[in-house]
């Protein structure tokens, strides 16, 4: 979870992301954990920006072959 997509404000001073979209992302997130965990797999949860946490994980794992990812489509106004 990058904390820039959900803390401070968007447009006209609302939130970027509210308690009934932050409680329905949680909940996806544990039913997927769940559901891989079912299947002998895992998932890795972290908080940060995506930049350090991947570089991190990379370093702690350090067997890591390749990585993939995708970015975020930014409304433009």
């Amino acid at each position: 979870f990058d904390p820039r997509q959900y803390l401070g404000t968007h447009c006209y001073g609302f939130p970027k992301t509210g308690p009934h979209r932050l409680r329905f992302l949680l909940e996806s997130v544990k039913d997927l954990r769940e559901t891989l965990k079912k299947k002998g797999s895992t998932l890795v949860v972290r908080k940060g920006k995506p930049e350090d946490v991947v570089r991190d994980l990379i370093t702690q794992l350090g067997s890591v072959s390749a990585v993939a990812f995708h970015e975020e489509v930014r409304e433009i106004l």
